[in-house]
């Protein structure tokens, strides 16, 4: 019997069509093309280790530490005395008076300036604040973040008018919930098949389409609604970016979805409807929206990393406190070395992970550097290993790790609700950007330089005059960069010294280490541009380990320059070089692993199983189960209309 052809389903027809090519270019043109200002991530992937730029460890002012520090302790006491984390698993919604607590507490206006009614906390306190009411229950940690980090505060602070400040600003310090709304049905990390409309008409546009994934979009009052608009005389057109109240005419709610984890997240499908939305509430120029999504994204990625290194602190204290009293075999199981790795794991990566983001939101804060490859290298770093720890802490816990607190607590034993934390960290890894798609966001960013002088050989619609001169220009180049990649401090005993005092561990080798691993990455990408040249946007596990060892090093970094900063200061420096070192150790394996796998892989072959899968050449492996998905539409219908479904949108007041 033939297997039978395996068949594409088509894209629903309201949905623009566009090609691969277009597609590409929408994402391009939206990105930000020029470096104002230095970048110590963008450095490493070109082989410069610019310490200097990370290092002294740059600190917050007093006055910002006093207020974070005092906002901290109240809201502490918040998270102890009125957030009962096990009744949010339980009901799979956050009480209104908890919410309603949090807004009295001025948690909906952390990264608010003062003069609007917010707290004007720094990003370093924002995020220590997310790690802290996170810790307490995922869920909150994710209404606060996508209320501020994404939602309608940060699009406004940045590029929004003073009108718009003064309007919306006060309201969302304080009372009114906000949500980020750009996922389709049909349309996740490829905005170009955008199809929510915004048509002009008069002084207003009105909105037609569906939005999916609206995480807070149940409770939200206020919205930022990515729509495209037709061009048209006088319109420029593109996708572009609104604030939309939330409770007005023809927009519906139509579900509250539920999740795997986070099941206190009010997050649902929005539809909207004819929807009249004033011109004064277009944030930034018609064809923007991305744009101010991308930028806003670039301090706003950091939150989630945040939240993942309260998670490790977590983990390890759970870790700590189990693997002391359970026995195994006549000794403690954290004596066992099988469990003690994963617990050195646990610690060393957590302490990297803070250094990281504290790191990149204290750059962020001072706005002296660059940060869009630091904070998605810690978006990146952070969901992938938060991930990976919360599943360790399942593994050294055993069955009591599989099982649910509330059964743990029925049978007269601490509710530890570690099977619950894997499931609320396993979506780290998807939204604000998979970790596919950060591994090709951050990998066009580390390659831009080759672009900026090389891009037009490699590109078929370039004439050969514009080919001929980016060769002269690319020739130049290389002719500088090349040299510099074959030796540096790296090779040098003595480089690095200060960070080998006496009695501490010896971290000097280490940067030693980075700074002749940032050369090899290096010359590494630049072989892969001379071998595949304009095949090298496909080779997509190339780049996502060019992006992983990146990212390693930029955490040893951070982890090494965050030691130095507490031994400096008196606090805890020894033990802080401890970690630091195991966490060093631990990453230059995976770093050689990594280098090893970018000429030595599966990918072709691979590649060949797929085209067999999609083929129905392996059908026959598929027999023998029964499938007990439901029936339906793999993408549900988002034609534009009215809504035929009850809304259960329901604001918190």
């Amino acid at each position: 019997m033939s297997a039978p052809s395996a068949q594409r389903p088509s894209a629903p027809p309201h949905t623009p069509k566009v090609s691969e090519r277009e597609a590409r270019q929408v994402a391009e043109d939206a990105r930000e093309r020029d470096w104002h200002k230095p970048s110590f991530a963008k450095e490493l992937f070109l082989g410069r280790f610019r310490l200097d730029l990370i290092h002294p460890h740059p600190l917050p002012a007093g006055e910002d530490v006093r207020r974070g520090e005092e906002f901290l302790a109240r809201l502490r006491e918040f998270c102890e005395t009125r957030i009962d984390g096990a009744l949010i698993e339980r009901e799979a919604r956050i009480p209104d008076e908890v919410v309603n607590g949090l807004k009295e507490l001025g948690a909906l206006g952390m990264k608010i300036d003062v003069k609007y009614g917010g707290l004007g906390l720094t990003q370093v306190y924002y995020n220590k604040a997310l790690a802290l009411v996170g810790s307490a229950s995922p869920a909150i940690g994710a209404l606060l973040s996508a209320h501020q980090s994404i939602g309608v505060p940060q699009p406004l602070k940045i590029f929004g008018s003073q009108e718009q400040k003064d309007t919306f600003l006060p309201r969302l310090a304080r009372t009114d919930i906000s949500a980020f709304l750009l996922t389709e049905p049909d349309v996740g990390s490829d905005p170009a098949r955008l199809a929510t409309s915004a048509v002009p008409d008069g002084s207003d546009y009105v909105l037609d389409g569906v939005k999916l994934w609206t995480t807070n979009g149940v409770v939200a009052d206020l919205l930022v609604v990515m729509a495209r608009v037709p061009k048209s005389e006088g319109h420029k057109g593109g996708i572009t970016a609104f604030v939309v109240e939330a409770d007005a005419p023809g927009i519906t709610v139509e579900n509250r979805n539920a999740f795997m984890g986070l099941r206190g997240l009010e997050n649902g499908v929005t539809r909207f409807h004819r929807v009249r939305v004033p011109a004064a509430n277009r944030i930034g120029p018609e064809g923007a929206g991305l744009k101010i999504a991308l930028t806003t994204l670039n301090t706003g990625r950091l939150s989630l990393p945040a939240m993942c290194v309260g998670s490790g602190k977590w983990c390890l204290k759970i870790a700590r406190e189990w693997s002391a009293v359970r026995e195994q075999w006549g000794r403690p199981v954290a004596r066992h070395e099988a469990v003690g790795s994963k617990i050195s794991f646990i610690a060393a990566t957590t302490f990297a992970l803070e250094a990281v983001v504290d790191l990149a939101s204290q750059m962020a804060d001072e706005n002296r550097n660059d940060i869009r490859i630091e904070a998605a290298l810690a978006k990146l770093l952070g969901s992938e290993m938060g991930c990976l720890m919360a599943d360790e802490l399942v593994q050294i816990r055993g069955g009591r790790g599989f099982e649910t607190a509330e059964s743990l607590a029925a049978r007269g034993e601490r509710a530890v609700p570690a099977e619950q934390m894997l499931r609320d960290m396993r979506i780290n890894r998807i939204f604000e950007g998979s970790t596919e798609i950060m591994h090709l966001l951050i990998a066009r960013e580390a390659v831009d330089a080759h672009l900026k002088v090389a891009g037009d050989i490699i590109d078929p619609d370039k004439p050969l005059s514009a080919k001929a001169r980016a060769g002269a220009n690319a020739a130049g180049f290389y002719a500088r960069w090349l040299p510099r990649l074959v030796a540096g401090p790296g090779q040098l005993p003595g480089t690095y010294g200060e960070f080998h005092p006496a009695g501490h561990a010896d971290l000097s080798g280490h940067l030693r280490y980075v700074e002749r691993s940032s050369r090899k990455l290096a010359r590494s990408t630049f072989y892969a541009m001379s071998r595949w040249q304009g095949r090298m946007e496909t080779k997509q596990g190339f780049l996502g380990r060019i992006v992983d060892i990146g990212a390693e090093l930029f955490a040893m970094s951070a982890a090494c320059v965050r030691a130095e900063l507490l031994r400096t200061g008196g606090d805890h420096g020894r033990e802080a070089y401890q970690l630091a070192d195991a966490f060093c150790h631990q990453s230059r394996v995976r770093v050689e692993e990594l280098f090893t796998r970018l000429w030595s892989n599966t990918d072709d072959l691979d590649r060949r199983v797929v085209d067999g899968v999609l083929s129905g050449t392996y059908t026959w492996l598929e027999e023998g189960i029964v499938d007990p998905s439901g029936e339906g539409p793999w993408i549900a219908d988002a034609t534009p209309g009215p809504s035929a479904r009850d809304n259960v949108h329901r604001p918190i007041r």
